[in-house]
């Protein structure tokens, strides 16, 4: 198989879908690797490092795309990059489909195979290729929010932890997922006073018994947030219905509970967002602010540390690369039910069924 890895386009997006190790890997199994030139330069990796490893170099995206049998990238194709995909070709990359009904259609009208990270699944229920972006997105989301924090930020001016004599910020997580424990460890370890909510009681026992009176635990609901809103200075959404829109758990009504220059950083903006004041930012202007209260929803939060989370993300990915380059895209899901799970589009038709619920598409099967 031909596997074509393509320069990510999207705002100050620098990761890349594969590496060189990556590419040496499927070289070995027999494979042709092309990667468009500089795809990976943003993260210290140079087109002579995959030469190297055995991959060739196009001069460009068009290349890239006509050529390869599976395009393995990072984000969501641009509508540029969905005009550029052919019948039956793979698509292996994030889509977060069911906010986005326009890469959706186009998607479809492509005739292509598109297979999204965040919807494989494994033996444990979780999310394997999604969580080392979770891990990166929950921990990045304190040093945002600290930052947002600062006046000249538009922020309250307040310093996270305090200070002898001056009591610490108080910080609210929404979601005991990974983004969630993620975030709340950070906060709690930097000195914030943390509360973390979920709707699972057999998660918030589990986030108790492995933290302790390091943070608290609170059940999620309408009444509880609005309780905790006029005293929190810095809200996580971390919240996640896998391949769904997230669910709206602040509505612009609540933002005047909160305290001007306050902030809320949305970590689910990928699945449009736990906020009705929601939209997507990029990290060239990451902000805005809303009934006063400062928004940070920056789609692709994980790209702001590039090399970290390209190397965290292609351990996950790469052997599933590797299965689908090996076996076929057929033969790959029918052998991994857990890949299969991450197909969302095949051959014009919406096969994952929170996208087709969402989106209003028929449901159907590979």
């Amino acid at each position: 198989m031909l596997v074509g890895v393509p320069k990510e386009i999207k705002n100050h997006e620098y990761r890349v879908g594969l590496t060189p190790n990556g590419a040496a890997a499927l070289v070995r199994n027999g494979h042709q690797v092309l990667v468009e030139t500089n795809a990976g330069a943003g993260v210290g990796f140079e087109d002579a490092m995959y030469t190297k490893a055995g991959a060739k170099i196009a001069k460009n995206a068009d290349e890239v795309f006509a050529a390869a049998d599976m395009i393995v990238k990072v984000k969501e194709p641009q509508a540029v990059e969905c005009k550029k995909l052919r019948s039956g070709q793979v698509l292996f990359t994030y889509l977060h489909l069911a906010p986005d009904p326009e890469q959706t259609k186009m998607l479809i009208d492509s005739d292509c195979v598109a297979i999204a990270y965040e919807t494989v699944t494994d033996v444990h229920g979780g999310l394997p290729l999604l969580k080392p972006m979770s891990e990166v997105a929950g921990r990045m989301s304190i040093q945002a929010g600290a930052h947002s924090l600062e006046k000249a930020q538009g922020g309250s001016g307040m310093l996270l932890p305090g200070v002898p004599g001056v009591a610490p910020a108080r910080v609210l997580v929404l979601g005991g997922g990974v983004v969630g424990i993620n975030a709340a460890r950070m906060a709690a370890g930097l000195g914030a006073e943390v509360t973390i909510m979920d709707i699972s009681l057999n998660r918030l026992t589990q986030i108790d018994n492995d933290f302790g009176n390091v943070m608290t635990t609170e059940y999620s609901t309408h009444e509880h947030i609005c309780e905790h809103l006029p005293t929190t200075d810095l809200v996580i959404g971390g919240v996640l219905i896998p391949g769904a829109a997230a669910p709206k758990l602040i509505t612009k009504d609540m933002l005047n509970l909160m305290r001007p220059g306050s902030v809320i950083v949305d970590v689910a903006i990928d699945q449009g967002g736990c906020l009705e004041t929601s939209k997507a930012t990029t990290h060239h202007e990451p902000t805005y602010v809303v009934n006063g209260v400062v928004h940070y929803c920056v789609a692709n939060m994980p790209g702001g540390v590039a090399r970290t989370s390209t190397l965290a993300l292609t351990n996950a990915t790469l052997p599933f690369v590797i299965a689908l380059a090996n076996k076929g895209y057929r033969k790959a899901l029918e052998d991994d039910v857990h890949l299969h799970n991450g197909l969302n589009i095949h051959r014009g038709k919406v096969t994952y069924a929170a996208v087709a619920k969402e989106l209003g598409y028929e449901l159907s099967t590979m």
